[in-house]
């Protein structure tokens, strides 16, 4: 016997919520497929997380560094409300300089081939975690209420001590490729992702940056520094990131105010953000065990100007402004690539703007889609409940040409579903609080709460809205 795989997938559709009580006659339903929208919910919760920050060090990042360590605390009182308090956590953190390969750029190379920070986790010489490359903090598995920690000081000061990269890092930011390197198992980091990730555990990856992704698939991207706009690639800028990563209904140098832009997969010069998402989403058996984050710049407006510092080469206009210097606005460029990349994980992804002075707010909205993630069993959509009529089976074999079901009923109990007589059971209730985002404000639970299982199962339940 072994525990179950923790997850039920709640299929459910959408609609207007009903009123009145919750209806005790239950029948089986066949929902419209076009209107199911899928969830994984734990019932054993698991309480491993590895959560991988991806920083961005370049030059205009010092004050947004300083905004994610001073707002850290809130984040970690997000995740204190978890039932049982603090998950089992590894922290780690990344620049998103893997420098310009073979190419020779100022501020990103330091030798005929550069790979920057190359994904490798960073301390940043932090005497409070030793010789540790992430930060852990886990519960005893021997003491109850015992935590074991690699670190000295509190959380928020060890975090504090690994996230302050600084602003010397290269300007071509490449946030999915160094959170790759970082996580490739087959990777040039290979020992420090087996040390760093849990088989079990569910892996999330927060990406802080003022740039849009330009993980570069040729060093070509960096090449010929002297090249004036006339020429194919343009001047050395961060500009050919947008011009050869994302496409638009306009032409990408023309001045103006660009419509439609998404990533270009057919770049020959950036690597398509399709890979990164394939990439990740197989980090896990279970690709939802995989969650994304980013506090980056918003996706509108999308606008080419002027750099007038630079004789007037083309250049892409902040979609937020955070300072004017010199005349000249300044901000967070739109985070195209970085948002389809988001858009890749439904449900398990969250964007927040960096275009804000204090980015509390961010934080405790990722934290928040953290918490929900691993402990809250909350039913999406507007479920009908006047009769509630819901399927709830254990699937062994699911998502393969040979699953196997077995029908679970209604606990008999509804008072108290934890004394029912014809347990294993399930129980969908109204918990306003632990569902306050929810439209329906139900909650699912089957009993046992710790029962176990053999064999690979898996428990799906679905259920008609009006």
């Amino acid at each position: 016997m072994r525990p179950t795989l923790k997850y039920i997938l709640l299929t459910l559709a959408f609609g207007a919520l009903a009123s009145g009580c919750i209806g005790r006659e239950v029948s089986e339903v066949t929902p419209n497929q076009a209107r199911e929208n899928l969830k994984p919910v734990p019932v054993s919760a698991n309480r491993d997380i590895d959560l991988l920050f991806v920083v961005d060090n370049s030059i205009s990042m010092g004050e947004e560094q300083t905004s994610l360590v001073a707002n850290f605390p809130r984040f970690i009182n997000v995740l204190e409300t978890i039932e049982g308090g603090l998950p089992n956590v590894r922290i780690g953190v990344v620049s998103t300089d893997v420098g310009t390969g073979s190419q020779a750029v100022g501020g990103c190379s330091n030798s005929t081939n550069s790979t920057g920070d190359n994904g490798v986790l960073l301390t940043s010489g932090c005497s409070q975690l030793g010789t540790n490359r992430f930060i852990e903090d886990v519960e005893s598995t021997t003491t109850p209420g015992e935590r074991i920690r690699n670190y000295s000081g509190t959380l928020a000061e060890a975090f504090g001590c690994i996230a302050e990269l600084g602003t010397g890092g290269c300007g071509f930011e490449q946030p999915l490729e160094s959170a790759r390197r970082a996580l490739d198992p087959n990777g040039p980091n290979a020992a420090q992702v087996a040390n760093f990730v849990r088989d079990g555990a569910f892996l999330a990856i927060i990406f802080i940056t003022d740039e849009d992704d330009c993980s570069a698939e040729s060093d070509t991207l960096f090449s010929d520094p002297d090249q004036t706009e006339a020429d194919p690639l343009g001047p050395l800028d961060s500009f050919r990131c947008f011009e050869f990563g994302v496409t638009c209904d306009q032409a990408p140098r023309v001045r103006g105010e660009k419509s439609s832009c998404v990533p270009d997969n057919d770049s020959d010069l950036l690597t398509p953000v399709s890979e990164y998402i394939e990439f990740f989403r197989g980090l896990k058996p279970d690709p939802t065990d995989v969650i994304v984050a980013g506090i980056i710049g918003n996706t509108d407006p999308v606008v080419v100007r002027d750099n007038v510092r630079r004789n007037n080469i083309p250049q892409l206009a902040p979609s937020c402004v955070l300072s004017v210097n010199d005349g000249v606005e300044e901000g967070a460029a739109p985070g195209i690539r970085l948002n389809a990349f988001f858009e890749g994980f439904p449900q398990r992804q969250t964007v927040q703007t960096i275009c804000e002075q204090d980015l509390s707010g961010a934080l405790i909205q990722i934290a928040e889609l953290l918490r929900l993630v691993v402990g809250n069993p909350c039913l999406e959509g507007n479920i009908q409940t006047d009769p509630l009529e819901c399927q709830v089976s254990d699937v062994e074999n699911f998502n393969t040409d040979n699953p196997i079901e077995t029908i679970l009923p209604q606990c008999d109990n509804d008072a108290d579903p934890e004394q029912s007589t014809n347990q294993p059971c399930w129980s969908i209730f109204e918990d306003r609080d632990a569902c306050a985002d929810f439209p329906s404000g139900l909650t699912i639970q089957v009993y046992p709460v710790n029962r176990q299982v053999e064999g690979d199962v898996t428990t799906v339940v679905r259920c008609v809205s009006n």
